[in-house]
């Protein structure tokens, strides 16, 4: 009875701290009235209500911090905030936090039991195993330690790849073309948006030795705040955090914030959005510099068994629980899919491109009747490659296989891994690639197969008015008399029709020629022997993340007969006494194949791979 008293002392003393100050002509006890049945006029009442108001301003604040930061990082000065507190007591800090929520910079709060409960069962369902729970409640967002992989993100449970390497892709965009100006920055970036750069970055170096915890900590910061602004719309960013007991035992000498987090997060089990909902704090922000300064500051968190989690449920709030639903073509089902507890392709499409969609091609497929399937709407800054695509069960987009950087999540059956370029003209397209990809988007936009690679004669003979191709009367008769066209036949017809014509047919064979470099990162601690990784006393090898460079040509052949048979076509024969190195691209070594190479040459179709040590994995 006595705890229940002073909980509703705390609950007066919290509206008093709200209520302005009376006037002085009005008596103060017609305000504040009797606390815990003590004569209002006493010392003992006076001393009561002081420190419940002292209490009360702790526990408002407690919603808009979540952890005292280190004291490293308190600012040199008082923040205005504290200034005025130390003038006027708690109700300084109060009419701060008041003039945050009214300005619309940033603002803090526990969600409600309907929010939380919406949250819990969009993400997992209304029936999810433990064996799940437990796998996306102990996945922390943080570096390898080993050197030759310290810039990937390391996973240790199956089900949160998807997020991780997401935001791996982001951090790679930072670390290879933003390098510079995260080694000059001592403090986040204050005019220069997310993701925008003021020097060029032709053919970035890359040295992983080289990077220091503060850089890859930059980066880190800088790639979860461009895709939190992402999914708000660019006009908000929600980060969720946990309020965690125990705070004042990170002040003790020697305990580190990490250290102080881990022990509060022992006991801590997340088993029902009641669960969820005693522990999590949301704070929303609308200026990118402060909520840049919050996720440093809550790094410790996200690298946390529950930063993975964490960080899901701050991009599904920046979006919103209900535009997340509207973007999905099935709402009905969990974000995380049973019965592995893999992420969805629409938490994937959420981070990259700021949208739950659900599937990878350009735009919306019409269904008729008013029904759409939903795809990606615009250009991304990392894109998608996957090998579904190469098993003919999807069809990823130009806006997906084309981002403004060349880096790539890979997606495989049951695992999200990264590949990526260090040197961006990979993406530039010669006169080959050019031509194909203003063709093959022409012929997309009357695909209505979803991705199946026909079209109607119809959508036929618009595609080729809008490229201008000029077929003679035999070829067009012969491709439109199935009464549909297939993309593989047409394709054929284009690569013999000459270029007068709209065609690609080159006497030189070396049009399509390209030569170079990949890298591929699998954040799963493995088994590795590759290059010049070894096993410590020549017998375990060493867990580690994988990261594997590949050397991939491009050969200037027309057909995919003539490629998979490595047979050398007339043409190309003819071009037999060029430079010895269009001699090597002509004549590759002898290929490797892994499922990577499929995923490789749904971007790059006549792709050629090799690598030393293991074949890369994807899995």
């Amino acid at each position: 009875m006595a705890d229940q008293g002073e909980d509703e002392d705390l609950q007066m003393a919290i509206r008093m701290s709200m209520t302005p100050e009376p006037k002085r002509n009005k008596p103060r006890d017609e305000v504040a009235g009797v606390v815990s049945g003590l004569p209002e006029d006493s010392p003992e009442s006076k001393t009561r209500r002081r420190e419940l108001m002292a209490a009360a301003a702790e526990k408002r604040m407690a919603a808009v911090v979540r952890v005292s930061p280190l004291p490293s990082r308190l600012p040199a000065s008082p923040s205005p905030a504290v200034k005025e507190e130390k003038k006027g007591g708690e109700v300084g800090i109060v009419k701060r936090e008041e003039e945050l929520v009214f300005k619309g910079e940033s603002f803090s709060k526990e969600l409600s039991a309907e929010e939380a409960n919406k949250l819990f069962v969009m993400v997992f369902g209304s029936e999810v195993s433990k064996g799940i729970l437990a796998q996306w409640c102990n996945q922390g967002i943080r570096f390898s330690s080993d050197p030759e992989t310290s810039m990937g993100l390391v996973q240790h449970e199956g089900g949160p790849c998807g997020v991780l390497a997401t935001i791996q892709a982001f951090v790679l965009k930072y670390i290879i073309f933003f390098s510079d100006e995260l080694k000059e920055l001592s403090r986040m970036p204050q005019n220069r948006g997310l993701g925008v750069s003021s020097k060029s970055h032709p053919a970035p170096s890359y040295n992983i030795s080289s990077l220091t915890d503060g850089v890859k900590v930059r980066a880190l910061v800088r790639s979860m705040g461009e895709i939190l602004f992402s999914c708000g719309n660019n006009k908000r960013a929600v980060i969720a955090t946990l309020s965690i007991p125990g705070n004042d035992s990170q002040r003790f000498e020697g305990i580190s914030e990490e250290e102080v987090i881990a022990s509060s997060l022992k006991a801590l089990s997340i088993d029902s959005a009641l669960d969820l909902l005693k522990v999590l704090r949301v704070e929303t922000h609308t200026s990118e510099t402060t909520a840049l300064q919050r996720l440093e500051a809550n790094i410790p968190l996200f690298q946390s068994r529950m930063g993975a989690l964490l960080f899901l449920i701050s991009a599904l709030l920046s979006r919103g629980l209900d535009l997340v639903q509207s973007d999905r073509d099935d709402p009905s089902l969990p974000l995380v899919t049973a019965p592995f507890g893999h992420a969805s392709q629409e938490i994937v499409n959420l981070l990259l491109c700021g949208q739950a969609v659900p599937n990878v091609f350009d735009g919306r497929m019409d269904l008729g009747g008013g029904m759409f399937l939903k795809g990606i709407s615009r250009t991304v800054e990392v894109g998608f490659l996957t090998l579904l695509e190469s098993l003919n069960f999807c069809k990823v987009g130009q806006f997906l296989k084309t981002p403004k950087w060349p880096i790539w999540v890979v997606g495989s059956e049951s695992h999200y891994t990264v590949l990526f370029a260090l040197d961006p003209t990979v993406q530039n397209e010669n006169e080959l690639e050019g031509r194909e990809t203003q063709i093959r988007k022409a012929f997309d936009a009357q695909d209505q197969s979803g991705g199946g690679g026909f079209i109607s004669v119809e959508g036929f003979h618009q595609v080729i008015r809008e490229t201008n191709i000029k077929l003679p009367a035999d070829k067009l008769d012969n491709l439109c008399s199935a009464g549909f066209i297939v993309w593989s036949e047409f394709w054929q017809v284009i690569l013999d029709l000459d270029k007068s014509l709209g065609g690609l047919k080159d006497s030189s064979g070396l049009m399509g020629k390209k030569v170079f470099d990949l890298f591929h990162f699998n954040g799963i601690a493995k088994s590795d022997l590759n290059g010049s990784q070894v096993s410590f006393g020549g017998e375990t090898p060493l867990q580690r993340p994988r990261l594997t460079k590949l050397s991939v040509s491009v050969p200037p052949r027309w057909t995919p007969e003539e490629f998979m048979t490595n047979v050398q076509g007339p043409s190309a024969s003819g071009a037999s006494d060029s430079a010895g190195k269009d001699t090597e691209v002509s004549k590759p070594e002898p290929t490797q194949h892994a499922p990577l190479v499929d995923c490789i040459r749904t971007r790059w179709a006549r792709a050629v791979c090799s690598w030393s040590g293991d074949p890369p994995s994807i899995v």
